[in-house]
């Protein structure tokens, strides 16, 4: 029980209670984490308080928004190694997790993970993020769609708004220095049928790490040219 309190501070922060169950999921998902990461690349971060911290921890301060707490489903869009759906999908087993990710590869280990925790609540779809939205069951269909990938919010927002239902978000977990990029991304929100709504600031425990929560609130129906092909997303980004 090692890193229980960390996290059940972390928990008490965004109004969650931490249970011997939950932690004890984390610890597993920890494991496998370690295990996976020495066949494929998942994450550079090998230290266990490192990924409590940087990972679990930093994940779990979404439910600084209560969106996360109400919302009935959420996409994880390019989920990567499963941050932030499936510490989400485990403090809150009433939302249903989509995690989507366009390698294989890391989806076999979510998949795993998603045996061995027995999470009920969480599901993986193996396709592109640009795919994926135009297929007819998951564009706009999602109350919140989420992300933490390193793209530049005009890229994400592309990749993310098409998921989210008229009235739902789009809220993405950011880095420190955010200010530039959520100026030039502000036109490609609106042109999506976005309107940027909150940007909260949220705090690491024990370390000096300040993260984002940008928080996008969908208003009306993205135009159907929208998501464009990969390369034209990243290269020409919406101005």
């Amino acid at each position: 029980m090692i890193y229980f309190n960390l996290i059940s501070e972390a928990a008490k922060d965004v109004g969650l209670e931490l249970t011997n169950e939950q932690y004890d999921k984390f610890m597993l998902y920890m494991g496998l984490l370690k295990e996976w990461n020495k066949k494929i690349n998942l994450t550079a971060i090998t230290d266990d308080e490192e990924i409590v911290k940087k990972h679990f921890i930093d994940s779990i301060k979404a439910f600084k928004r209560k969106e996360f707490k109400e919302a009935n489903n959420l996409i994880d869009v390019g989920t990567g190694a499963g941050f932030p759906g499936i510490p989400i999908a485990i403090m809150n087993g009433n939302i249903e997790v989509t995690l989507i990710d366009s390698l294989n590869k890391r989806i076999k280990f979510l998949d795993t993970v998603i045996h061995e925790l027995e999470l009920k609540n969480v599901k993986t779809i193996h396709s592109r993020a640009e795919d994926g939205a135009r297929n007819k069951g998951l564009r706009e269909k999602f109350s919140i769609a989420t992300s933490r990938a390193v793209a530049n919010m005009s890229v994400l927002s592309e990749y993310c708004l098409p998921y989210v239902k008229v009235g739902g978000y789009f809220i993405a977990l950011k880095g420190p220095a955010i200010e530039d990029e959520i100026k030039n991304s502000s036109n490609a929100i609106k042109k999506l049928g976005g309107k940027l709504e909150e940007i909260l600031e949220v705090k690491i425990e024990e370390t000096d790490l300040k993260h984002n929560l940008v928080t996008v609130k969908k208003i009306e129906l993205c135009n159907k040219i929208y998501p464009r092909k990969a390369g034209s997303i990243v290269k020409n980004p919406i101005k």
